[in-house]
């Protein structure tokens, strides 16, 4: 006596690819309107602003310098630390979000930096960057 059916245990001829297409379709669909086309086929004149935003022209950073020989400058104009550090309290006063990258030369003392590092913290300054060059530029 046969406990199962011949038709319960045929084996699987057909792949029902309904949610493969299924799939490839939302796909497609998410690909297309993702992808907007350029729009150039227009000729039109675009209004300009009247002046520029002053917190943007200001958002360039200072550089401190430190050359070979020990002399320190800012934006290419020499100065002691005094000097250095009222004319970064006025452009803190000018710009909160002030940023400076000092630059020194590799050959000169390590305290020279801190010297400028602790200037800047003086002058109530926190993004600093250090300015480096990549192994390859130093090596030639």
């Amino acid at each position: 006596m046969k406990k199962y059916s011949a038709n319960k245990h045929h084996a699987l001829s057909e792949l029902n690819i309904t949610p493969l297409l299924d799939l490839a379709f939302v796909l497609l669909v998410i690909f297309i309107l993702t992808t907007a086309p350029p729009v150039t086929d227009m000729d039109i004149a675009l209004p300009s602003a009247s002046k520029t935003n002053q917190k943007d022209a200001a958002r360039k950073p200072q550089y401190v310098t430190i050359n070979n020989v020990g002399k320190l400058s800012l934006n290419n104009v020499e100065m002691n630390y005094d000097q250095l550090l009222r004319t970064l309290v006025e452009f803190r006063k000018s710009d909160p979000d002030l940023s400076v990258v000092l630059r020194a030369d590799s050959a000169i003392d390590y305290q020279r930096v801190v010297n400028v590092l602790d200037v800047l913290i003086q002058a109530n300054i926190a993004k600093v960057g250090l300015a480096t060059d990549s192994k390859t530029a130093a090596a030639n």
